[in-house]
């Protein structure tokens, strides 16, 4: 049992390791792409930033904890979220190999949530679609937790977009029309070098948000795995130098420092392994970007990840910057978009819950038919 906990645990690690050039290369692809900073600096930014949002919550990492798959029809083994882990793991690799920007966030859902399906023989009472706790902001389930947010999150960020980038023009505008020095502002050798250096300060502020949402994911597979592990006895008889796998007394309220650390640099690590792809298709294909749409679209990215953290809501990174930049892009000019590739990442967020969701179904029906679960 013990084995499989580490294995386990493993798993989740390069699920976090994927993660970090699947999803991280999201959050800087607009300042690399903008060559205010290169990749090495802004992994760099990312790894530090996306440490400190690690720190400042565990609202998401207690929804994938808990909020999502009904522990009363269903116990959440090891066997199920390695195949959980798994299925989001295949359907990333499948993603970043076609460069496409899927979402890291709902393949870990789809794969948690056609594992624990297929560990209740096809009952769909094992998850939890709505739970109504009277505050809106509290409810439980898929609706509330991923399909609500699924849905607003690109929708926020696309307008969100729309709307900074218009009020910076509007700004510059205005600067113009004063004349003297601060007609001298909006020349615009002086707005992007401006931006450029404020686009640092934009891309800390998404490196932090990524943090802050995504790396909680991870943490919460991790320690729900160990709170299941401990409830079973896996623990009893740990050898001293792995004695820090204990969850403790505190219960399920806290994630132990280790796991929030070791997330965030397995994250950092996977940042700099392997993300161009997506960095191409985001900050390249989609639209040519400048400073001032860089930091336009990193900072609504941001704000949105930052909401919807504090809410304990899932977001994807993916979907919140990749509509960003397609709401600076339409702003821009609506026939600068390059719809053949908005089409292709469309086609992927689709396809990213149900194809996790099948390939964990599929894996965990596997073991159980050779005796393993």
């Amino acid at each position: 049992m013990l084995t499989l906990v580490l294995v386990v645990i493993f798993a989740a690690l390069v699920f976090e390791f994927i993660n970090g050039f699947h999803d991280t290369a999201n959050s800087i692809a607009t300042v690399v792409a903008t060559k205010v900073l290169s990749p090495g600096q802004a992994v760099m930014l990312a790894a530090g930033m996306n440490l400190i949002g690690a720190l400042m919550g565990t609202a998401v990492a207690k929804t994938i904890a808990s909020g999502l798959v009904n522990t009363d029809v269903v116990q959440v083994t090891s066997q199920v979220i390695l195949c959980a882990l798994l299925g989001g793991i295949v359907w990333n690799l499948i993603t970043w190999w076609k460069g496409l920007p899927s979402s890291s966030s709902h393949a870990l859902i789809g794969g948690l949530c056609g594992a624990a399906l297929a560990a209740a023989h096809n009952d769909w009472a094992a998850l939890i679609w709505s739970e109504s706790l009277g505050d809106w902001t509290k409810n439980k389930g898929i609706l509330w937790k991923v399909v609500l947010p699924m849905v607003t999150s690109p929708l926020a960020g696309f307008l969100l977009g729309i709307l900074v980038m218009v009020a910076l023009w509007g700004l510059i505008a205005l600067l113009s029309r004063a004349g003297g020095w601060l007609g001298r502002l909006a020349r615009p050798h002086f707005v992007n070098k401006f931006f450029g250096k404020a686009q640092i300060l934009s891309a800390a502020y998404m490196g932090y948000a990524h943090g802050h949402n995504d790396a909680q994911k991870t943490m919460g597979i991790i320690a729900l795995t160990l709170f299941g592990a401990e409830a079973s006895g896996a623990l009893d008889d740990l050898p001293g130098w792995l004695a820090f796998l204990h969850p403790g007394a505190a219960g399920e309220q806290d994630i132990a420092m280790w796991i929030v650390i070791t997330c965030a640099i397995v994250m950092a690590l996977g940042t700099a392994s392997g993300g161009w792809k997506i960095i191409k298709t985001l900050g390249h294909k989609m639209v040519k970007l400048h400073p001032i749409n860089g930091f336009a679209a990193e900072t609504s990215s941001a704000t949105i990840l930052t909401v919807a953290a504090h809410f304990g809501m899932p977001v994807s990174t993916t979907h919140s910057i990749s509509t960003a930049i397609m709401g600076v892009g339409f702003a821009k000019n609506p026939r600068a978009l390059k719809f053949s590739v908005i089409e292709r990442i469309l086609w992927a967020w689709v396809l990213t819950i149900p194809a996790a969701g099948g390939i964990a179904y599929g894996l965990l029906r596997l073991l159980e038919a050779i005796g393993w679960a």
